[in-house]
């Protein structure tokens, strides 16, 4: 059994893969790590190795704790990828989007394959169908753009993700809802046209917390994989053993 964890800026989630098969999956708290890892070995004590990808913070004690229950892989920049990966900084790309672009290799091989997350950022991935790893985008995830508005402005309130009423708000609420939710889908779409405009048979796939949420709201065909990060992870975790 393989364990992945993925560190993000908000929690940190737990997964269990017998092979290639996802049996158990758990997002927490940073400071209860040491706790659910003790849980997590009890419940599945055939657990061998682990795959930690790190995009917030994770103690050094914390992977210490881990590595007494099994072998422990850090994703960096020197991790094997199966890809080429052809970004002109690779020491700067975040292990999240090292993962995506994993999990889009194997999981439509040999295809255009665009790769949206749409979590604390919404990032765009791309992998041709050359296997090769060609960039992509970040931009401000839908809570950010809440959280903007009203940090850097003097009079906007701090709103909770809501569905807009129509996209032309009668309020200063409703007119928040409209250019947040409503802006959001509009980049989305449109970033997938101009990458349909270039590459032929494109797939499109949408994961990360708010992918239920926009996947319904989107005007192009995707494909919504709530677990794509933690396949990928699972597939470099292999990858790297080997």
């Amino acid at each position: 059994m393989n364990l992945i964890i993925d560190v993000g800026n908000t929690q940190i989630k737990l997964a269990v893969f017998d092979k290639a098969t996802l049996i158990y999956d758990y997002a927490f708290q940073a400071n209860l790590f040491v706790k659910k890892i003790k849980e997590l070995f009890k419940k599945y004590p055939k657990i061998e190795e682990a795959m930690i990808s790190s995009v917030g913070k994770l103690e050094e004690k914390d992977i210490s704790v881990l590595s007494v229950f099994c072998k422990v892989y850090v994703l960096d920049h020197d991790s094997k990828t199966p890809f080429k990966n052809s970004y002109a900084t690779p020491q700067t790309l975040g292990v999240d989007r090292i993962g995506l672009a994993t999990a889009a290799f194997y999981f439509n091989p040999n295809r255009n394959t665009l790769v949206i997350d749409t979590g604390t950022c919404v990032t765009y991935d791309m992998i041709n169908d050359y296997g090769e790893y060609l960039g992509g985008a970040i931009s401000p995830g839908l809570h950010m753009r809440y959280k903007a508005l009203h940090d850097q402005t003097a009079k906007l309130p701090l709103l909770k993700l809501k569905d807009p009423l129509d996209f032309i708000g009668n309020s200063t609420e409703n007119c928040i809802h409209s250019g947040v939710v409503n802006g959001i889908c509009v980049e989305i779409d449109g970033v997938i046209d101009q990458y349909r405009n270039r590459f032929v048979d494109l797939t499109v796939i949408l994961t990360g917390g708010d992918s239920q949420f926009l996947s319904k709201r989107l005007k192009n065909t995707i494909f919504a994989h709530s677990n794509f990060l933690l396949l990928g992870l699972n597939y470099l975790l292999e990858y790297n053993k080997r």
